[in-house]
């Protein structure tokens, strides 16, 4: 691709995720990516053949702006909207601006749906993770695919904040009609300094893939 992502080089278990959506989804699928961000996630899908619904509520991330990166470097960042137009996916992926937990989405079901660390941030934490997580399912049509990667608690304070969580405590969500099909972690690791966090910093990640059983 001409353009990256500003998060092109942190640590993702999207392959993975990638994985299970060719064995599981058609060729044609429409897969939702919650925390769409700049796209690191989407336009790899869209390239791939896949349609997107990107739902991301951050201008910033959108439409692109002045950022700060590690070295005390200030750059002009571009945002999905124009990374799809210049890498010619803009008609393969639909563009919801909106909070996700506030507003929700009133599309159509989907063959996929994949979030990448964003229960996690503080402005998620107002609501519980379960109203979260019980959206995207709801987005999940039958046969369809969950996926999600998140943050493991590393320090004291994120013990008593559900957002930072396990993949034990994630299956809590998945009974009845649904099948856990993976669950990854970590240890901890060290993730060099990146726009957001411009010092080297210790991360812990999980991730779980389960697939809709029925209605």
């Amino acid at each position: 691709m001409e353009t990256q992502s500003l998060w092109e080089h942190t640590l993702t278990f999207f392959p993975q995720f990638l994985a299970s959506v060719t064995e599981h989804a058609p060729d044609d699928a429409t897969i939702a990516v919650v925390g769409a961000s700049d796209g690191k996630f989407v336009l790899p899908l869209a390239a791939a053949g896949y349609r997107v619904l990107a739902i991301e509520r951050d201008p910033f991330a959108l439409h692109g702006g002045e950022v700060s990166l590690p070295g005390d470097i200030t750059a002009r960042a571009m945002g999905l909207v124009d990374r799809l137009k210049l890498e010619a996916l803009y008609g393969r992926v639909q563009v919801l601006e909106e909070d996700f937990l506030q507003t929700g989405t009133r599309q159509a079901k989907c063959d996929a749906v994949w979030t990448s660390c964003s229960w996690h941030y503080s402005a998620n934490h107002r609501r519980p993770l379960a109203d979260f997580v019980s959206r995207m399912q709801s987005l999940v049509r039958p046969g369809g695919l969950f996926g999600a990667e998140f943050m493991m608690p590393t320090e004291q304070r994120h013990i008593g904040i559900e957002h930072y969580t396990s993949p034990e405590k994630l299956r809590r969500h998945f009974t009845d009609d649904w099948r856990v099909l993976l669950t990854l972690r970590t240890n901890e690791f060290i993730e060099p300094a990146h726009v957001g966090q411009l010092q080297d910093h210790t991360h812990r990640m999980g991730l779980l893939l389960a697939t809709r059983t029925s209605q």
